[in-house]
């Protein structure tokens, strides 16, 4: 069709008008690219404040690069707003919503709204792309009917095609431009479009045969992961009953050059992806197939003892020292998700706190990137960072090794120090308890 052939070029050329529903650290991060590939980009989201600060000039969304968003609004062609009715004149739709689990249930009312918002200003001849993490079909079953029920029809008047985001936030080796960008259209011409506009701002484009097959693939990257740490969590369990370091275990096994992969145990699975994505997999397999996905559901449980885990062995390091833990001052350092990021989501540090409060505890914290935190409806106090603080400390918990902590001081400072990250190299110090 013209339309098509016309949204081909303009899409070829960089010069498609572009709309990102969603202006997290995604669909930011992917508005700012397109910006900066000279594509005229909307930005919209529901959140006015947020949109108030980026319109003028404020990047407030952690895990997006300051100089990204800046050479961006440099350029004159990014621009922010509220009203997705802006959609009406774009090329290229981006939907970047949350898509939460609700009682272990994908929540998709964000994508729906979106939808229904797109169906009546899609102008014909556009390219719908969804972003957001969700479960196989989303796209085909959930999001393309919605769409087609302003009267037009998928294929004919516009092209749709998944490609999930796989932005790391905080890492430095690996961002937007160099990480590989898999897609997967309703149809071939949606696929190959879809690709070329993701060539504008990634360096290398895996196209697949379905939706399906992307959406599948996302799921299967964050659900290895979480399988592979709840084996490491479950082994440093085994490893600290039979007196074990399991730190020397991994770093062990990690110099076979093949076959092998190191992960290392933690307080817990945080963050927006590993803690949520399984649960699609094994919410689908129950409800299209009749069958639970045992491993995912095994390793989910595994996992989700951890923050109980080291607040029991926290509870025995302070027994060593003659102390209870009820009314045991610690003092935690880091309570995001991971470290040198200010994302709080699903973080296990919390739960950590959680159960040593439930104890007894008296509880503070340090995080350079968080002003407070609520544990058990009580308002936790935010610590300074200072050689009182930690000396005055029954015990320091290190629970996100954030760079901030520089572990010489906290060794030397510290009456006790828990180490939930292997951040501390000495071995030899009698007040560092390892996970």
């Amino acid at each position: 069709m013209r339309s098509m052939t016309r949204l081909q070029r303009a899409v070829e050329n960089a010069t498609c008008q572009v709309c990102i529903i969603g202006q997290g650290y995604v669909g930011l991060s992917v508005a700012a690219a397109a910006a900066v590939a000279g594509m005229r980009v909307d930005g919209v989201d529901r959140d006015a404040e947020r949109v108030k600060a980026l319109a003028e000039g404020h990047n407030v969304v952690p895990g997006v690069a300051d100089s990204l968003v800046s050479l961006a609004i440099d350029t004159g062609r990014l621009h922010f707003g509220t009203d997705a009715g802006v959609a009406a004149g774009a090329d290229v739709v981006i939907i970047c919503v949350p898509t939460p689990l609700v009682e272990h249930r994908p929540d998709l009312s964000a994508i729906e709204s979106a939808g229904r918002e797109l169906a009546a200003v899609l102008k014909p001849g556009s390219l719908v792309i969804l972003e957001s993490t969700t479960y196989p079909g989303t796209t085909e079953s959930v999001l393309r009917p919605i769409l087609e029920s302003g009267g037009r029809r998928c294929g004919r008047d516009f092209l749709l095609a998944y490609s999930p985001e796989r932005i790391d936030p905080g890492n430095v080796k690996f961002g937007l431009r160099n990480t590989p960008r898999v897609v997967g259209g309703v149809t071939p011409e949606a696929t190959e479009i879809a690709a070329t506009f993701y060539r504008h701002i990634v360096d290398q484009v895996e196209t697949l045969s379905t939706c399906r097959a992307a959406e599948m693939a996302k799921l299967l990257e964050n659900t290895f992961r979480m399988v592979n740490i709840a084996l490491v969590n479950e082994l440093a369990m085994l490893c600290a009953s039979q007196g074990i370091d399991v730190w020397e275990v991994v770093r062990a096994a990690g110099t076979k050059p093949f076959g092998f992969m190191p992960f290392y145990p933690g307080p817990g699975v945080g963050g927006h992806c590993i803690p949520l994505d399984p649960t699609y997999l094994s919410w689908q397999s129950r409800r299209d197939t009749g069958r639970r996905f045992h491993l995912v559901e095994l390793a989910q449980d595994i996992n989700e003892q951890m923050p109980t885990y080291v607040a029991d062995r926290v509870v025995e390091a302070l027994n060593d020292q003659g102390k209870t833990v009820k009314g045991a001052r610690i003092l935690a350092l880091g309570v995001t998700y991971k470290p040198n990021v200010g994302d709080m989501r699903e973080s296990a540090s919390l739960q950590v706190l959680s159960a040593l409060h439930k104890r007894g505890a008296r509880i503070t914290f340090h995080d350079p990137y968080v002003a407070s935190i609520t544990v058990n409806d009580v308002r936790l106090r935010r610590s300074a960072l200072t050689d009182r603080a930690l000396s005055g400390a029954d015990c320091v918990l290190l629970l996100t090794p954030h760079a901030a902590y520089e572990p010489g001081m906290l060794v030397e400072r510290a009456q006790l120090l828990f180490d939930a990250q292997n951040a501390v190299p000495s071995r030899d110090q009698p007040s560092v308890v390892r996970l």
